[in-house]
């Protein structure tokens, strides 16, 4: 068991420091986000990172080689390194939390926070981080990570989230490549 959610926990991690980072920017403008723009959040990412991640297993049944996770290694590794240069290099900025209350602006932002999940959910799915393990930490991850960054505000130094996340999907990547 511990084998299965140890990779779907790293990688959720990895993806959500940016929902910390909006979640402190909001925060910092006092900005309130309700439990329920939390949930649409936390539903919305975890269905595309599933989705994703079952793109990636997908891709990887049906190659036949027998070297997809390292692939799969491979390619979280570069997206990885390239979310740490991009953000390095000033490129990767939060997400803006929807000033209205609508839940279709917050079921665009979800959407956009998912998005950025869906890379590396692919390559993290090739491989082998479980759909269902990695669907379960990620709604979780996403809960937990708004309410860490409700509560931090601004005081964790967001700039170096982005880049955090980038290494540790790098990190990841690398044990995949590397093997354990």
């Amino acid at each position: 068991m511990f084998d299965a959610i140890w990779p779907a926990l790293s990688f959720t991690l990895a993806c959500n420091l940016d929902t910390v980072l909006l979640a402190a920017v909001a925060r910092s403008r006092g900005q309130r986000i309700s439990r329920r723009q939390a949930l649409t959040l936390a539903a919305l990412t975890t269905l595309v990172t599933g989705l994703s991640l079952a793109v990636g297993h997908t891709a990887a049944a049906l190659w036949q080689l027998g070297r997809a996770e390292r692939l799969g290694g491979v390619a979280l590794l570069a997206v990885g390194l390239w979310c740490v240069l991009d953000a390095l290099r000033g490129g990767a900025g939060a997400e803006e939390a929807p000033v209205e209350e609508s839940w279709w602006a917050w079921c665009a932002l979800a959407a956009a926070l998912g998005v950025n999940n869906a890379a590396a959910g692919a390559a993290a799915g090739a491989m082998g981080v479980d759909v269902l393990w990695g669907m379960g930490c990620n709604f979780a991850v996403t809960l937990g990570a708004l309410a860490l960054g409700r509560t931090a505000g601004l005081r964790l130094g967001g700039r170096w989230l982005a880049p955090l996340g980038g290494g540790l999907l790098a990190l990841l990547g690398l044990w995949a490549v590397i093997g354990p």
